[in-house]
Order: C-alpha cells, then structure tokens, then sequence
C-alpha cells in the first residue's frame, strides 16, 4: 500500500506547471513532472533536487505513449502541458491543434489505460470569446482564435472521457494568469513579459488600445490552490472560473511598474475590452478565495525583473510584423 499520494503535473517546469509542484511538495505528494522544456525551464523546479519525492522526465506530451510507466498508480493528474501563446496560434493553427487537443488526448489515454483517479485540467477562460461580464461558467462559448479553440476542444475530450470511461474531470478556466516564473517563450504574448523586458531596457512600453482595456488577473500561487482544492474534492465533473473577480485596466499595470514612456498601438480586433471572472461557483463548492491582491502580487514580480533579462525586446515595429497575420484574419 502505497504511503503518498501521487501526482503527475504535465508541463510541470513550466510557469503554473512549477508553482503546482512546489504545492504538491508542501503538501507530502510523490510528484512526477513531465515537460518537452520548449517553454518550460529546468530552474523552475532545480529547487527540488534533493527532493527524492519529485522526478522529472523531460517528455513530449505530442509522442507520449499510454504505456508509459509514468502514468503507473497515479492518484491525480494536473494537465498544464501545451501551448500558450495567443497570437501565433493564427499564423500556426495546425501546430496548436496538434498539442493542446491531441496532446491531451495522449495525456487522457494514459490515465484511462492506467486507473488515474482524477484529471485536473488547466483550461482558458478565451474559450467565452467577447463575452458578458462579470463571466459566469454557463456563458455561451465562442472562441476567437485558434489557441482559445484548442484549448476548448481539450476540455470537450477531457469531459467525454469521463462520460465514456469514468476518469473523474474538473476544469478549471483560467483568467489572466500572472506572476514569477512567467517568462517568456520568445514569442509576442502576454502583457507582462513584454512591459517587463521593456522596463530592464529602459524602452517604451508598447499597449495596445487606449490602455482603458481590463483584465481579471490572478496570481499564480491562488491558481495552484484551486487546483489543489478540486482535486481533493468530492466532486467528479465540474468547470469552475478562476479570476480574482476584479479588473484592472493596463494602464493601472503600467503605473505598477512604473513610469516610462508609452507607445500606443491599434486596438487588436478578436480581443474583449474586459475580462472580469464570476467567481461565485468556486467560492461556495471549493471554499477558495483569491489571496494575493494584483498590486502585491505585481511587486513580486518587479523584485524578480532579472528573470527577464533573456527575453526578447518588442518594439511597434517587431509587434507590428508578429501581429500581421491576425490583422489579417481577424480584421
């Protein structure tokens, strides 16, 4: 009889992926971390070395077999592996499609051929596309653009196969996810990665819009407590949104980080002017609540700028030329 309970965390060198296995640890599981380490970093989780009770296999969700030993007397799967960049996913639908749809197919059908009790899937609040706020779980679906697609369609695999095949499913839809760890994959993303290379260089930061647009952004360690609280649950198929259940517009952000010169670029169509979490569900089925308010958690952050020192730097220019595709498209 087996002492721990054991996990599995797919994408676990990655950004939330790491901050779940550092949960995992204070919490006395046997974790196992796979990761391709394309936008995941081994010094997320060197930390862990002399850890016997972490292992990491470096492992391509997309080549993954459902005899792997790895899936073996797992309690609890924790799926963050795949791809999430926003706007390459227009330029390269196929490649999106590929990992976050059959890439969890592959992660699925290692925990129905091995007895996994439940699987916890990371899945994005873009799936409401432009939607009504606050947004609640039964909001009408409409994704904009593939990457929202993809990530729908893993959750849509993820629920049949506990309808057909009994494996336990939460999903959890992700707001604006932020804080440490979240380093850039070289492509053109996320807000922080961006205003955070352009602070260390001294450059403009470049916001799109009027900077008047919000988003519910929620810190990376109140992610990982969701997921904790809905895998010790008792419930066997549900969808919860995490957010802070508050919006923030980028200009607020950039006053966080502090003052520089702006450039303002047009708005990107396909985008909503708001995003704002109904986060009522969670609250009374999981008793979680956000811990970490946006202007402490930004501070973290600011005291670990060097993280980007690697990054890339954007300029109009350079997102002028990442983001023509979905100009084109999404116009």
């Amino acid at each position: 009889m087996k002492s721990k309970k054991i996990a599995l965390v797919t994408g676990g060198a990655g950004f939330i992926g790491s901050h779940m296995v550092d949960l995992l640890s204070k919490k006395n599981f046997e974790v196992r971390i796979i990761d391709n380490l394309i936008g995941g970093h081994l010094d997320n989780i060197n930390h862990h070395n002399d850890n016997k009770n972490i292992k990491f296999e470096k492992i391509d969700i997309n080549k993954i077999s459902k005899n792997n030993k790895i899936f073996k007397n797992l309690d609890y799967i924790f799926h963050f592996a795949g791809i999430g960049d926003i706007v390459p996913s227009v330029e390269n639908p196929v490649k999106y499609l590929e990992t976050n749809t059959m890439g969890t197919l592959n992660v699925l059908e290692g925990a129905r051929y091995n007895y996994t009790k439940k699987f916890l899937y990371a899945a994005s609040s873009s799936c409401y596309g432009i939607a009504k706020t606050p947004t609640s779980e039964n909001n009408k679906i409409n994704p904009q653009y593939p990457y929202a697609l993809s990530k729908y369609i893993g959750e849509q695999y993820a629920f049949h196969w506990n309808k057909v095949y009994n494996l336990e499913t939460i999903s959890i839809r992700i707001f604006n996810a932020y804080g440490t760890r979240v380093r850039t994959t070289g492509a053109y993303g996320a807000v922080f990665g961006v205003f955070l290379k352009q602070k260390l260089s001294g450059k403009p930061y470049t916001i799109v819009g009027d900077g008047n647009q919000s988003r519910d952004f929620i810190y990376v360690t109140d992610i990982c407590e969701a997921f904790y609280k809905a895998a010790k649950s008792k419930y066997k198929r549900e969808i919860f949104n995490v957010g802070e259940g508050k919006a923030k517009k980028i200009n607020h952000l950039v006053r966080l980080i502090g003052d520089n010169k702006i450039v303002y670029l047009p708005e990107r169509p396909g985008e909503p002017k708001i995003t704002l979490a109904n986060i009522n569900k969670i609250k009374n089925y999981l008793k979680w609540s956000p811990k970490i308010k946006f202007e402490n958690g930004v501070s973290k952050m600011l005291a670990n700028i060097n993280d980007w020192k690697n990054a890339p730097l954007w300029d109009k220019n350079s997102i002028d030329k990442a983001t023509k595709t979905w100009f084109k498209y999404l116009k």
